[in-house]
């Protein structure tokens, strides 16, 4: 089924609301749109905005040109510790709003841009920085043309409300550009450390953001809430440092980390701008990593590079629904592939969408009005094939596949359950719906769901210390374990590889006699040490246990 052609399509509100607001801020809050001469770090200051222009949207602007020196790069997360706002770098200081943009009400970047790459090009605002890293990442992208097209080509999706986002809150639009840096703008992106989604939350850090993390959903992926969360994350960090630099910098290290290097070199006598600090090589290189993003978008031809046309209008809209349902029945009724459905429904734990939970789905537009017209069509049909089910008792996964009429491959599979592991009572299941089961999912379970699993009796839960250039595979090798059960153990892909010194989970088959499987794990921790000259058993250094504690997003 194929909707009407796209100029037929009805017209966004969020579209008619942010071009108003766009038209609005060109022509009378004095908010302008910087030249591609913004992305020089050299480039000039633009007068300060005034308490109105400020006031007008609520949100920190970027701080002046003038202001930007060789600076360090930013990294991410976290929230423990003592964070230090601008006052760290001067006691004597307050934060205070940076200048906004001017423009020429009669010049042509008046006119709402056609293109949404003009639109964040002429919100630039972010001072750069010196030095070759940027340089470095500048040719790392430019190398990678077609990696580079890839990740744009998953932005079109996300990247007009995102820009929207960005205008409202009155914040400099590189921040659009953060996701590449983060995620390469893959929702579904899950990193070692289990940061997940397009901008990287930490299980911890969604939480405090209300970001609900269950057995349905996981809105650390969901587009809105995600985007949301981050830039009031963002906002914070801003507020607390007032320099976007090391916001930045707090945004992938942590606060807390941030502001104890600020004070270390407070007490030093040294600088505590973001080049100044100490700080790991990861967030050394995160901000030039967006500042050299920020320069191919503000101009690609002298990069060489031919940036996809991204339209300024919206990509998706949100379409209630008010019943359980099938994700790939959505998907179906919408008339989309389900990996599409999919990438803008990210949040998903499980193969329905629970209407209490969610309570809408993001559509493309021309998919939308088609969806609402299947969907009244199948009103007399059955829409979720999938239920919930509260365990009553701590049960093997084949007992309670028997109880639930699944096999215990289909059950382990649909709920993500390791092998050699126990479901603890009370834990909540995915399972198949009967067809006289006509009520949904209730409103407690779709925001309390869990699931708590617990090791079988015959295996012991043990950890150990990587080793340098350890990946999954070479783990399940050396302790004769199988790989993609070390994968789920420890929630990574099976490809992953490891941190040397990072603590691996296994489970190990408990010996009636004789050592326990934790004196031997330790024993191969032991040889470990000895062959990698004591690095993997080394203590972690004060700033990587502080990074940990502070655990990012």
């Amino acid at each position: 089924m194929k909707t009407s052609p796209q100029p037929n399509r009805p017209p966004s509100p969020r579209r008619w609301v942010g071009t108003a607001l766009w038209l609005a801020l060109a022509l009378g809050s004095g908010i302008s749109h910087a030249s591609s001469a913004e992305a020089d770090p050299k480039a000039q200051a633009q007068a300060p905005a005034t308490p109105a222009q400020s006031a007008s949207l609520g949100g920190p602007i970027a701080a002046p040109a003038d202001e930007a020196t060789p600076a360090a790069n930013g990294a991410t997360n976290a929230g423990q510790g003592t964070a230090t706002g601008p006052s760290a770098a001067n006691p004597s200081e307050t934060a205070t709003a940076a200048p906004a943009l001017q423009a020429d009400p009669g010049s042509p970047q008046a006119a709402a841009p056609v293109e949404l790459w003009d639109r964040i090009r002429s919100r630039f605002a972010m001072p750069g920085l010196q030095g070759d890293l940027v340089r470095q990442h500048e040719r790392w992208y430019t190398a990678r043309p077609e990696a580079l097209q890839r990740m744009i080509e998953r932005s079109r999706k996300y990247l007009f409300h995102i820009v929207e986002e960005l205008e409202q809150r009155n914040m400099p639009s590189e921040l659009a550009l953060l996701p590449f840096v983060e995620s390469a703008f893959n929702p579904q992106a899950v990193s070692i450390a289990r940061a997940a989604g397009l901008w990287q939350f930490m299980p911890a850090t969604g939480r405090d953001f209300d970001l609900k993390q269950n057995v349905f959903r996981d809105d650390r992926r969901d587009v809105l809430a995600s985007t949301r969360a981050a830039l009031d994350y963002l906002q914070r960090l801003y507020g607390m440092f007032g320099d976007w630099h090391l916001a930045l910098a707090a945004y992938n290290w942590g606060e807390g980390s941030v502001g104890r290097a600020i004070a270390r070199n407070q007490r030093a006598g040294k600088g505590t701008r973001y080049e100044d600090l100490s700080m790991p090589n990861e967030t050394r290189n995160y901000v030039p990593k967006l500042l050299a993003l920020k320069n191919v978008v503000a101009a690609p031809e002298d990069f060489r590079i031919e940036l996809p046309t991204i339209e300024n209008h919206p990509y998706f809209q949100d379409v209630e629904i008010r019943r359980d349902i099938d994700v790939a029945l959505a998907a179906q009724l919408a008339d989309m592939r389900l990996e599409d459905f999919k990438a803008l429904n990210p949040s998903a734990n499980r193969p329905v969408i629970v209407a209490a939970g969610a309570g809408k789905i993001l559509l493309p537009w021309e998919n939308a009005e088609v969806f609402k017209r299947n969907l009244e069509a199948h009103r007399a049909g059955r829409l979720a094939s999938w239920t919930a089910w509260s365990v009553p008792a701590t049960l093997s996964v084949a007992e309670a596949a028997k109880r639930s009429g699944m096999s215990e491959a289909e059950l382990r599979s649909i709920n993500n359950i390791p092998p050699r592991m126990l479901i603890k009572a009370g834990s909540t299941l995915v399972i198949p719906r009967p067809a006289h089961v006509q009520h949904d999912v209730s409103d407690h379970l779709a925001d309390h769901a869990s699931l708590a699993l617990a090791p079988e009796p015959n295996t012991r839960r043990t950890t150990i210390k990587a080793r340098k250039g350890d990946t999954v595979a070479l783990i399940a090798r050396r302790h004769k374990i199988n790989a993609e059960n070390l994968a789920q153990w420890n929630k990574v892909a099976a490809s992953a590889s490891f941190r040397a010194g990072e603590t691996v989970v296994i489970y190990l088959p408990a010996k009636a006699g004789g050592k326990p499987a934790r004196a031997n794990a330790v024993k191969s921790a032991g040889k470990a040490k000895q062959a990698g000259k004591g690095a993997s058993a080394s203590p972690r250094k004060p700033d990587q246990a502080a990074r940990k504690a502070d655990s990012k997003r």
